[in-house]
């Protein structure tokens, strides 16, 4: 992982912004096959924007710390790039209606993303509640065999 405020000069990279795979499997933690998995080109071979590196971060984010599967990710990022599309298209339309089927349509996707995490959230707390009720039932066996002794 590069530390925080290390940069690659550009002398580093194949053009300006630019880095090759193992500089961003460097940077990301990511490897090289992960990587390819992500993002093939016909020729095989990629140089990755700063923008890329944010996008692949993202994805291990949800992927790693929130336990988020591949596909969830994809609806997750598929709904905020559309979510982008609109709020442009927003600023750009004059028409009432129009605005309104826009926050309705962007209204659509944010619940769609609220209901992949309300299941993560669901299936977490069932863990936590069955993990505390064991730790309650050790707590009250370490007090039976402490009171019988």
């Amino acid at each position: 992982m590069i530390a925080t405020g290390e940069r690659y000069s550009s002398s580093d990279t194949d053009g300006p912004g630019l880095f090759t795979i193992e500089q961003v499997a460097a940077r990301t933690g990511l490897t090289k096959r992960t990587l390819r998995y992500y993002d093939r080109t016909e020729a095989n071979y990629r140089r990755y924007s700063e923008e890329d590196i944010q996008h692949l971060e993202r994805i291990k984010n949800l992927r790693d710390l929130l336990g988020f599967s591949l596909a969830d990710i994809r609806k997750l990022l598929e709904a905020e790039d559309e979510r982008g599309q609109i709020k442009v298209a927003y600023q750009h339309e004059t028409e009432a209606a129009a605005k309104i089927a826009q926050l309705d349509r962007a209204d659509e996707l944010i619940r769609g993303q609220l209901h992949l995490i309300e299941q993560k959230l669901t299936g977490l707390e069932q863990m936590r509640a069955g993990l505390l009720a064991t730790l309650e039932r050790h707590q009250r066996k370490r007090e039976e065999l402490t009171s019988n002794q």
